[in-house]
């Protein structure tokens, strides 16, 4: 049983899966969120309802009420009543 789980740990590592960071607007409106990555700075612009993947080996982000956050790539930020909350 012990190989089993050690080959599955093995496989899974290798498969290169990585996690990135994902952003949702719950609200109707278009939210945009300011994102730095690797010294770039670029709008990373969501209609409403749209959820979208970014930041795959970590970024900063500046919220639509401009607190600023930093990502590692498995967040989840969720925008709703035009605020913006980190999961």
């Amino acid at each position: 049983m012990w190989k089993s789980l050690i080959a599955a740990a093995a496989l899974f590592a290798a498969s290169g899966v990585g996690h990135t960071a994902s952003a949702v607007n719950k609200d109707a409106e278009t939210r945009t969120l300011v994102v730095t990555e690797g010294g770039g700075r670029s709008e990373l612009t969501l209609a409403g309802g749209e959820t979208v993947q970014f930041c795959p080996n970590g970024c900063f982000v500046t919220l639509p009420n401009g607190d600023l956050e930093a990502l590692t790539g498995s967040e989840t930020i969720v925008i709703s009543g035009g605020a913006a909350t980190v999961k």
